[in-house]
């Protein structure tokens, strides 16, 4: 059935998405100044507007939906009630458009994301209803009473029925010369004011039940909150149906809603501008009310940066200027690592701005905790400039005290450079922001505590991505921790998997406790058994079903010197989860009860999973063990994540002190040997080549054209040979080491595998392999096609191991060599013989190496399909014994046979 054409419109009107009622007026209005227009309804969430419009309005004033019309023909953009980009998804392209007209009607505040339009017509007025109709009234367009009636809706609506503080003269002008027109207020009436539902009355009063009182500088805010698995509908009515039970002046109501927090705020007080607090969730409204909807966040995450919000901006005297440290005390970027700790301990600083020599122009931040670490390695006369922290955030003496409290307690930035134009001019410490809360409210200071680890209970989300059996194993281990006296956490990418919901049943337990002595009880409990390592405080648990746990004793690891082993001492659950590589890694998962499920989150591990970023937890991270940065690589490619800007500059500062010439080759090859077996392997690699770092495990490692070629083939080939089940499989390691090293002299690929610290036997059979393939490849080269018999290729493929064969099918540049190497893969390695030993013995035949030719031709015949069947082997058989006899062969002692048959 053919769609019928799209409507060629040269204007358009629109309004915001989740339309209220004025928005759906405005529109209406706006249509009337511009009448050959189309209207594009944005959608609503309001149960009443929608039947509303259902009912009526489709019919009455013919909205449309964005897919009718031609975008093409699209000249002029008319929107109301609002001028946020960001409140207008449904006709982004629009926006995108070059030449583009926009016209706009709005009476809500102005704000950093507002649209350039060719005509504005902004009014501080109770509703964008009232600004059109005015501009109906000043062209003397007369509206139906239908119209009058809709438009009027929309007006009582947004002032409230009158009663709302931002009301206006206007407003009251609007509706009188509305009702001379016919509006209807019955109808109005019934829309507005109608029966509650046993649903909503139960949503009210948990809204009631919710709500609590906070106490700003004397102005009575309430939070009131709800949490469902559904959509509520008319959520912002019913907390207009609060409001005029209790009489509120200021309220925030919060309601999750499946996976979203939908906000409604309204305040009849000057002091709470309840639309520039919506604005910071990405809402938007008016001053005295507004909304919000919330995605990727807990309830309880925006209920604390909501009264965070209040407090600062209820407080506006309270700004980073007011706060700040002055003057700030300042380290060179060409200064020594040696002199940084000096000056933090003449100060008793934490952490230092660094700035460009000779100026105070911030260029990073040091921290003493780095300077520490960096003296501990030897590296006292390193450049302050090489290790200090480049990703930061830095603010002006204007910004307010969320702001600040958003970096120091959100970002955990311990030190906040205060900059005026491109001049520091003071710091804002956390003891700077603490002494403030203690100070203004100690209340508030309880939301923002410093070192607050983030937590929120996930159990819920156990239950929906892990096996039953494993919940019931992750139970049973915190009763016996619990029974013991110890608290028990899973840690690391077991819990990172969960969050991320990717499979993944390595589970890693760290135990507050003995780990060993946690680990023989658990496998006594479930009838395994245990392998410890004492010198590590770590055990493997091995149960029946064959399932592994790994469980260590909380520790904390320091490395006597770059690239060594780690030490390890007892520590607490923050300093264990503090010693691993990226942040997204450091998380843990109570296990006990009372507390099973709860998430524990000390280094904005979650923050960077949402931001899909790759972060190390300090700067010296790479300097005690460069095989992170292959592991950061994986994680990058396997999640579809980034390594974030810091990360990647001390993988380069990393690689320019020739740290991965100190690791010993059997780490280097434990972690290239997983990286191989990556999934993304390619984009592994060309990240490993972009950063240098396969120069810098060996000089000929280095990807050129024709490697980076055979890989990419060797890649297709590995996959469409997995695909195809068959056995043995293919080592992947193995299979991706023969290109990597691909074009190496026999002596070259010698001193790469003792890079390595390949085994004796491993050097022996990497090189009796790389020998076999040149001899292999030398053969098929000369081999052609209708000329050449295939037994051939079988017969010089059947020695190699399968990596060997899969190598040689990327590698070759011949569509009919290719194909034949898939043919021997898929057919030519099952071609079965219906001949044995036993019917050569039964013809006449002795054993020794007569066996091995006989049994050679009948191989290649079957291959080269001359004999399919037992009976065409049995008579090539006898005719092969007989020529065999004739040439004395067969029947010939060993010693009287020809050498030539050797």
């Amino acid at each position: 059935m053919n769609k019928p054409p799209r409507i060629q419109a040269r204007t358009v009107i629109t309004a915001h998405a989740n339309a209220d009622f004025d928005a759906l007026a405005a529109m209406i209005a706006a249509n009337r100044l511009y009448p050959d227009a189309v209207l594009i309804f944005p959608g609503s969430q309001e149960k009443n507007l929608r039947n509303f419009y259902i009912q009526s309005t489709t019919y009455l004033f013919n909205f449309k939906q964005f897919r009718d019309i031609d975008p093409d023909a699209v000249e002029l953009l008319v929107v109301v009630d609002t001028r946020q980009r960001s409140r207008l998804p449904h006709v982004q392209p629009l926006l995108d458009k070059p030449g583009m007209v926009i016209h706009v009607y709005d009476h809500h505040p102005d704000t950093d994301e507002d649209m350039q339009a060719a005509f504005s017509r902004v009014m501080p007025w109770g509703s964008s209803t009232t600004i059109l109709v005015h501009e109906m009234i000043a062209r003397g367009i007369v509206p139906s009473s239908e119209e009058a009636t809709v438009l009027g809706l929309g007006i009582f609506e947004d002032t409230g029925s009158f009663s709302f503080a931002s009301t206006v003269t206007e407003d009251f002008q609007a509706a009188a010369w509305l009702r001379e027109n016919g509006m209807d207020l019955g109808v109005i009436s019934d829309l507005l004011a109608r029966d509650l539902s046993s649903e909503q009355i139960k949503i009210l009063s948990a809204l009631i039940e919710g709500a609590k009182v906070h106490d700003f500088h004397g102005i009575e805010v309430i939070i009131s909150e709800i949490s469902t698995d559904d959509f509520v509908s008319d959520f912002a009515y019913l907390v207009h149906k609060y409001i005029d039970m209790e009489n509120i002046r200021v309220i925030f109501a919060l309601g999750r809603m499946g996976d979203r927090i939908h906000l409604v705020a309204r305040s009849r007080t000057a002091e709470v501008n309840v639309g520039h607090i919506c604005s910071f969730f990405g809402g938007g409204g008016h001053a005295y009310a507004a909304s919000a909807t919330i995605k990727d966040k807990t309830l309880s995450q925006v209920r604390d940066e909501l009264l965070a919000l209040l407090y600062s901006h209820i407080n506006p005297q309270l700004v980073a200027s007011t706060l700040m440290s002055k003057p700030p005390v300042t380290l060179d970027a060409d200064r020594s690592m040696n002199y940084a700790a000096e000056l933090m301990t003449r100060f008793g600083l934490k952490g230092v701005p660094v700035v460009t020599p000779g100026t105070l122009s911030c260029v990073g931040l040091m921290e003493r905790k780095i300077v520490d670490k960096a003296l501990s390695h030897g590296l006292g006369k390193a450049l302050v400039g090489v290790y200090m922290l480049t990703d930061f955030s830095r603010l002006s003496p204007q910004a307010d005290l969320y702001q600040v409290m958003e970096i120091i307690i959100g970002k955990r930035q311990r030190l906040l450079p205060v900059i005026n134009g491109d001049e520091l001019v003071g710091v804002v410490t956390r003891t700077d922001l603490v002494n403030q809360m203690v100070e203004q409210s100690a209340r508030i200071s309880e939301v923002v505590l410093p070192d607050r680890k983030k937590e929120r209970n996930i159990r819920p989300v156990l239950r929906t991505r892990l096996p039953g059996s494993v919940i019931a194993l992750l139970e049973q281990a915190g009763q016996l921790a619990q029974s013991l006296g110890y608290k028990l956490y899973a840690v690391g990418g077991f819990v990172r998997d969960i969050l991320l919901a990717r499979p993944n049943l390595d589970i890693d337990l760290v135990v507050e406790g003995d780990g060993i002595h946690f680990a023989r009880e658990l496998a006594a409990l479930r009838q395994g058994r245990v392998k410890a390592h004492l010198k590590f405080k770590t055990a493997v648990v091995v149960f029946p079903d064959g399932q592994r746990i790994d469980v260590a004793t909380a520790r904390l690891e320091y490395y006597e010197y770059p690239t060594a082993l780690p030490t390890v001492e007892l520590s607490s659950i923050k300093l264990d989860l503090y010693r691993r590589d990226f942040t997204v890694n450091a998380l843990a998962l109570q296990l006990n009860p009372g507390d099973f499920g709860q998430l524990m989150d000390f280094f904005g591990a979650q923050r960077d999973i949402k931001d899909r970023t790759i972060r190390v937890l300090h700067s010296l991270s790479f300097v005690e063990d460069p095989t992170r940065i292959l592991r950061a690589i994986r994680f990058e490619q396997r999640f579809n994540f980034r390594i974030d800007g810091q990360t990647h500059r001390l993988i380069k500062n990393a690689v320019h002190l020739k740290l991965f010439h100190k690791l010993s080759g059997a780490r280097l090859t434990h972690e290239l040997q997983l990286m191989l077996e990556e999934e993304n392997v390619l984009e592994c690699l060309n990240r490993v080549q972009d950063l240098k770092l396969l120069e810098a495990i060996h000089p000929l490692l280095g990807l050129d054209p024709e490697r980076q070629r055979v890989l990419s083939e060797v890649h297709k080939v590995h996959t469409w040979y997995k695909l195809l089940y068959l056995e043995p499989s293919a080592n992947t390691w193995r299979l991706y080491l023969l290109g990597l090293t691909m074009g190496l002299e026999r002596d070259q690929l010698e001193q790469v595998c003792l890079r390595l610290r390949f085994s004796d036997r491993e050097l022996r059979d990497c090189l009796t392999l790389r020998d076999h393939l040149g001899e292999a490849l030398a053969r098929l080269m000369t081999w052609q096609e209708g000329q050449s018999a295939l037994s051939e290729i079988y017969f010089t493929l059947a020695p190699l191991p399968v990596e060997g064969v899969l190598f040689l099918m990327a590698r070759s540049r011949r569509e009919a060599i290719r194909k034949n190497i898939s043919l021997f893969l898929t057919r030519m390695r099952a071609q079965q013989l219906f001949v044995d030993g036993d019917d050569l013995k039964a013809l006449g035949l002795q054993s020794g190496p007569a066996f091995a030719i006989v049994l050679r031709q009948l191989r290649a015949a079957a291959v080269d399909g001359e004999a399919g069947t037992r009976e065409k082997q049995l008579e090539l058989a006898k005719a092969q014994i007989q020529k065999l006899r004739d040439e004395g062969w067969a029947d010939a002692p060993p010693q009287h046979r020809r050498r030539g048959h050797r």
